[in-house]
C-alpha cells in the first residue's frame, strides 16, 4: 500500500511540475463548431436547442437521468453527430471528449447490468444553446445527461466560464463485460487516497472530519453553490511537496476541460485559501468523500452508493458558475 501511494504521488508531482502556464482561451473555433452543429439541424430541432440567454433553463442543471431540453443525440442522424462530436472536441479538446464519452458508455454497462433497464440510456444527452454562438456578445451551451453536465458561457469571444462542471461515474470500477476493468474517475479517486494517507498522523487529524462520508456531494444541483465550513488542513499546514500533490490533485478535476482552460481556472486559484478536507474510509472498498474549497471554487468527490462503486464529482465557482461573475462586471461598467 505505501509503495503505490508513494508511486501515485510521484506521478502527481510530475504533473504538477508540467502544469500549463495560465492561456487564453480561443473560443473561435468552438464558434464555428457550434453553427456548423446548429447548421445542420432541422428547423424543429433548431427549435428545441436554442434558448434565449436570459432563460430560467440556463441555470436548470441536473445530472440525474431526466426528461431534458435541447437537441437529443437519439434525434440525430450520422452528421450531426459527427458534427457534435466535434463541437465538443473544439470546446473541451480530445482528452476531455473522450473522458465524457467514457461516462456515456456506462448507461450501456448499467442497461446490461440492471437487467436491460430501459431508463439506461446512452443516447439520452442533449445540447442546449442559450443565444447564437457568435464572437460578439453574450452566448452559451450545455452538454448534458446522466453524469455529466459541461456549461459554458462566452462573452465577445472569450469564454468566462466552464461551470458548473459535473462528471459521475457508476460503475466507478467496471467490474465485467466487455469493459472490464475500466475506471473513468480513477485518477480522481487515486490521487485523493494518495494524497490523504501522506499526510502525517497530525496532519491527518485536521484533514479527516468525518469517520463518515455523506451519501452524495453537499451541493447537490442547487443553481448558486454554497460555501461549505473551512474545516480540515489549510493548504500552508501542508509541506512543499505536500502542496504539489494537492494542485496536481485540482488540475485533475479540470482534466476535461481544454487544455487553455484548464490553465485558465488554474491561474484564478488562490492557493494560500485553500483547505482539504476529508470524510470516511482511508481506504478504497468503504464510503469516502473529499472536499477542495478556496476562496472562489468547490471541487467536491463524493463515492458511496453502490457499496462505494459510484463516484460524483463536481467543480463550482462561487460568484462565477454561469458565467454570473463576468455578467455583473459587465453590467456594472455599462451603460444601458
Amino acid at each position: 500500500m505505501a509503495a503505490m501511494i508513494k508511486g501515485i504521488l510521484i506521478a502527481a508531482l510530475a504533473l504538477g511540475s508540467s502544469m500549463q502556464q495560465p492561456a487564453e482561451p480561443d473560443a473561435k473555433a468552438t464558434v464555428t463548431a457550434a453553427k456548423a452543429f446548429l447548421g445542420a439541424l432541422t428547423a424543429d430541432q433548431r427549435r428545441k436547442a436554442i434558448f434565449a440567454f436570459t432563460s430560467d433553463l440556463r441555470s436548470r442543471w441536473q445530472y440525474v437521468p431526466a426528461v431534458r431540453q435541447g437537441a437529443h443525440l437519439s434525434d440525430l442522424d450520422v452528421k450531426q453527430v459527427s458534427l457534435a462530436a466535434g463541437l465538443l472536441k473544439a470546446a473541451i479538446g480530445e482528452s476531455g471528449y473522450h473522458k465524457v464519452e467514457d461516462i456515456r458508455i456506462l448507461e450501456a454497462v448499467l442497461f446490461e447490468l440492471e437487467g436491460q433497464n430501459a431508463s439506461r440510456d446512452d443516447k439520452a444527452y442533449v445540447f442546449a444553446f442559450w443565444g447564437e454562438p457568435s464572437l460578439e456578445g453574450d452566448w452559451g451551451w450545455r452538454y448534458e445527461g446522466h453524469h455529466v453536465s459541461l456549461n459554458f458561457t462566452y462573452r465577445d469571444g472569450k469564454l468566462t466560464s466552464s461551470t458548473p462542471q459535473f462528471l459521475g461515474s457508476n460503475p466507478a470500477t467496471v467490474g465485467s463485460g466487455e469493459h472490464k476493468g475500466k475506471r473513468v474517475l480513477g485518477k480522481e479517486q487515486d490521487l485523493g487516497f494518495a494524497f490523504v494517507n501522506s499526510l502525517s498522523a497530525e496532519q491527518r487529524r485536521q484533514a479527516v472530519v468525518s469517520e463518515r462520508a455523506p451519501s452524495e456531494i453537499l451541493t447537490g444541483m442547487d443553481r448558486k453553490a454554497a460555501i461549505q465550513d473551512r474545516t480540515g488542513i489549510p493548504y500552508d499546514k501542508l509541506d512543499s511537496n505536500q502542496q504539489k500533490a494537492l494542485m496536481s490533485l485540482v488540475s485533475i478535476h479540470a482534466e476535461v476541460q481544454h487544455p487553455n482552460e484548464r490553465a485558465r481556472r488554474l491561474g484564478k486559484i488562490d492557493k494560500k485559501s485553500i483547505v482539504f478536507a476529508w470524510m470516511g474510509s482511508l481506504a478504497p472498498g468503504d464510503g469516502h468523500y473529499y472536499r477542495i474549497q478556496g476562496s472562489t471554487f468547490l471541487i467536491e468527490y463524493d463515492n458511496t452508493q453502490n457499496r462505494a462503486n459510484h463516484i460524483h464529482t463536481v467543480w463550482r465557482d462561487f460568484d462565477g458558475d454561469f458565467g454570473n461573475d463576468a455578467l455583473a462586471d459587465h453590467y456594472a461598467h455599462s451603460h444601458h
